[in-house]
Parts: structure tokens; C-alpha cells; sequence
């Protein structure tokens, strides 16, 4: 399961509630009423050839203070599901190239999504000789939050849901049956909380990535939300459930290309392209889980040929 999508959909569509959940003290420097706006073509450029690992989860924002003491300023936001040895590195690394590219402050955040309670990289730091160079920067453990259960309950806000979302998708590894229960019991949440539908879209679509399971429940599932109709939040109707779905799988097919690309380089363009064309998220979610493991060009391109074939 790709779970770094849907996490970068989220925080792209909710970022400034992203800040205010994750990162407070960050959020309350910043001035939203000048706006912001997410750089992905500049921090494409900047990281392209980083021998640390290329990954699009990978954020960068251009925001403005609240105290006036510059216009502005850049927020790089980093997703990390996975242990890595080399993570310091790269965010020290990402952090110095945007810096110079655009000689101003850079904020350099963390959000580690993986189970491991030992993985918890905060700081980059190299000495030789009476030379060094030390960066630190702020992290968040989503797993932490186990055990604030109780006031993510509680809590209205848009990113408890997300949050209490993803620790039961990583608890329900296996268990199909409860991973329903719960993605039903988080759907019908949202028509609960009188959030604006633009805020219950974002949610919805990451539930709904996140939280997968068969097709045959998942039809199941909305049929069941659309009967509990709140009277206070329209139900989301066909057109915009097309929308969320075909978000999700512009998400994974985001993803793809990454590997693609990491793996063939420029020989891999023309799967890219057929990969651009396809619309249907289980049948990328199935290309992207075979991908990982092919060795070759021609081992990728058949795996498109079977699956495409199977759809």
C-alpha cells in the first residue's frame, strides 16, 4: 500500500490545518491572509539528481510572517514512512539547496507516518577536524498519538480524524472486517462535525485511499453512508465521489511515475505516459505494488501489459 499519497494530498489541500495540528508554533508566525503558495516545479528541480533518495512526498510553501520581519519565507515539509539511515542527510541536504537557490529562511519539517517507536531522526550533524555542521528540525511521530486516543475523540479537528484514520488502517493490517468498521465509523464522522465541504472532500479522499478494502464493501460502505443522509451536510454526491476517486488515483499514479523514473530513467517515459492515461486506482495500486520488485524495463513493461490486459 502507498501510503505517502495520500498523506501528500491531504496536507496539500489542508495545509494550513496541517500546521495547526502538527506544527503550531509554526503556524502562528504565519499571516494565511497573504496566502500561500506550494513551489512542487522548484523543489523538483532542486532535488532532481540527490543521490539521498528521491521521494514525492516531498512539500515545499512559500508563506509570509505575521511579524513582518521578512516577506517571506519557504516551508519544507517532508513525509517519511519508512526507516532510513540516510533521512537526516537528505533533509539537511534539501534544506541548504533551497536555501541557496533562493537565499531565504527555510523551515524544514518532519512527519514520520512508519510503526517503528525507535525511528525518530531530528537532527543531521558532521565534525572533522574541529569542523561542524549541525541542523536540527522539528519532527512529528504520528504513532505518538496512540496513545492520545481519548482526545482525538474529542477533538474536532480536521487532522484528529486524519490521524485516528491512519493509526487503525496500520492496526488493521490483516483484518479486513475491522478495517471497514472503522473506515465506516470515520466516514459517517464527517457529516457530524459541520466542517465546509471543501474540508470534508480532502478527509473523505484520504480516508478513502487510506483506508482500503474490497470493492464489493466498498460499495457496500457508501451505499450505507448515502442512506444516513446528515441533514446538516449533503451527502457527496456521484459527480464528486468520481472527483475523490480520480484524485486517488492521479495520487498513485504520481507515485509510479517516481519509480519509473528512479529505476529507468528517460527509458521509462513511455510507461510514465501510458500511466498518465490510466484512471482506475485499483489497477495502479496493483502496477505500483509489482513495480517495486522488477528488476528491468522489459519486467516493468509487462506487468503494465497483464494488468492493463485484466482491467
Amino acid at each position: 500500500m502507498d501510503y505517502d499519497s495520500p498523506w501528500k494530498e491531504v496536507v496539500e489541500d489542508l495545509f494550513e490545518a496541517f500546521l495547526s495540528f502538527f506544527f503550531p508554533d509554526v503556524h502562528k508566525e504565519i499571516d494565511f491572509s497573504k496566502g500561500y503558495q506550494f513551489q512542487k516545479d522548484e523543489l523538483k528541480k532542486i532535488i532532481k539528481g540527490s543521490k539521498t533518495g528521491k521521494r514525492y512526498a516531498d512539500q515545499l510553501v512559500k508563506v509570509h510572517l505575521r511579524d513582518g520581519s521578512e516577506q517571506w519565507l519557504l516551508i519544507h515539509i517532508e513525509i517519511q514512512g519508512y526507516r532510513q539511515k540516510a533521512f537526516p542527510e537528505r533533509m539537511y541536504i534539501y534544506n541548504y539547496r533551497i536555501f541557496d537557490k533562493f537565499r531565504r529562511d527555510v523551515i524544514s519539517l518532519a512527519l514520520l507516518t512508519d510503526d517503528s517507536p525507535k525511528f525518530r531522526p531530528s537532527e543531521y550533524r558532521r565534525s572533522r577536524l574541529g569542523c561542524e555542521v549541525l541542523f536540527r528540525y522539528p519532527i512529528v511521530k504520528v504513532i505518538d498519538y496512540r496513545d492520545q486516543w481519548a482526545e482525538l475523540e474529542a477533538n474536532p479537528h480536521p487532522f484528529a480524524i486524519v490521524v485516528k484514520a491512519y493509526l487503525k488502517t496500520l492496526e488493521t493490517k490483516g483484518n479486513i472486517q475491522q478495517r471497514y468498521s472503522w473506515k465506516k465509523k470515520f466516514l459517517l464522522e464527517l457529516y457530524q462535525y459541520g466542517m465546509n465541504r471543501e474540508t470534508l472532500l480532502a478527509i473523505y479522499k484520504f480516508i478513502d485511499c487510506m483506508m482500503e478494502v474490497p470493492e464489493e464493501m466498498d460499495k457496500e460502505l457508501h451505499e450505507d453512508i448515502k442512506t444516513r443522509e446528515e441533514k446538516t451536510m449533503p451527502y457527496i454526491t456521484t459527480a464528486e465521489r468520481i472527483g475523490v476517486q480520480k484524485g486517488i488515483a492521479q495520487g498513485i499514479a504520481q507515485g509510479i511515475a517516481t519509480i519509473i523514473e528512479t529505476k529507468f530513467g528517460e527509458f521509462g517515459q513511455p510507461l510514465i505516459e501510458r500511466t498518465k492515461q490510466m484512471q482506475d486506482a485499483e489497477t495502479l495500486q496493483q502496477i505500483m505494488k509489482k513495480l517495486l520488485l522488477a528488476q528491468s524495463l522489459p519486467e516493468a513493461e509487462k506487468i503494465f501489459n497483464e494488468l492493463q490486459a485484466q482491467a
